[in-house]
């Protein structure tokens, strides 16, 4: 399981992730609203960044591209749709600082979309375990989280990773994180314990490790404890992401205070 913290935005997550939710939620909101009362519930955002990276520093330059595909009903045409979609959802979710003149926008480019959901698409697939966690930034395992109880720890440990990684970031030893755990059935200590801070780090990766060991019990039961992942806080996962989410039930989201 992985964990990944950066210090590009003020949630500790890649911007281009952070961006491509709030595109997600900002569409949710105009659809419930009915300021885009055409708007149906499928969608899919992405966002392509450009950043300047220097040794492992990366630093967001410009968005480069947006695609966003929506449902929508029969009655609204391709054209109004891309121009409210720039103009209600785009420009309310991505700081203006980000989008030039030779930004890229792909606003359903297949054309229409107005069967969706499981009529659709259908199949348990674990959901999308990318966006679910760093949109690609950092790595995963291969383990989807929903669906799945805390006692396993496809869910347990890759959120404590996370937290991990955040608490490392947000104590500023870092500017980015990528913590790594592996574990065996029955085993309850991990078998191994690994931190890349890409070259950011104030010390050495060795000493992240040293203050990893010191602060972390990363044992699943008692993970279930610390996180608290026993309660009954999953359906919020199912929308808008399990990382990176200002929620004071996503327990690992919060940094711990490290003693160095």
């Amino acid at each position: 399981m992985f964990g990944y913290a950066t210090n590009e935005t003020e949630e500790l997550m890649p911007l281009t992730h952070v961006l491509a939710t709030r595109l997600c939620e900002r569409l949710s909101v105009v659809r419930n609203d009915k300021t885009l009362a055409w708007l149906r519930p499928d969608a899919k955002t992405q966002v392509t960044v450009e950043y300047e990276k220097t040794g492992g520093h990366l630093k967001p330059k410009r968005v480069h591209t947006v695609v966003i595909s929506t449902q929508h009903d029969e009655t609204v045409t391709n054209e109004e749709i891309r121009a409210q979609l720039l103009e209600k959802v785009i420009k309310h979710s991505i700081p203006a600082q980000y989008l030039d003149a030779n930004t890229v926008y792909h606003l359903n480019p297949s054309g229409r979309f107005v069967i969706g959901g499981p009529q659709g698409d259908a199949g348990v697939t674990g959901r999308k375990i990318i966006i679910d966690t760093y949109g690609g930034w950092g790595a995963h395992g291969g383990g989807a989280f929903s669906g799945k109880d805390p006692s396993k720890v496809d869910r347990s440990a890759a959120y404590a990773a996370r937290w991990v990684a955040k608490s490392l970031v947000a104590a500023g030893l870092a500017e980015r994180a990528l913590v790594q755990v592996s574990y065996s059935i029955g085993v309850a200590k991990p078998l191994s314990v690994f931190v890349d801070s890409y070259g950011t780090g104030k010390v050495s990766d060795e000493k992240l490790l040293e203050i990893i060991h010191k602060n972390f019990d990363l044992r699943p039961g008692v993970l279930r404890r610390d996180l608290k992942l026993a309660r009954p806080i999953y359906e919020k996962t199912a929308y808008f992401g399990h990382f990176g989410r200002n929620d004071p039930d996503f327990t690992w989201e919060q940094p711990k205070t490290l003693t160095v």
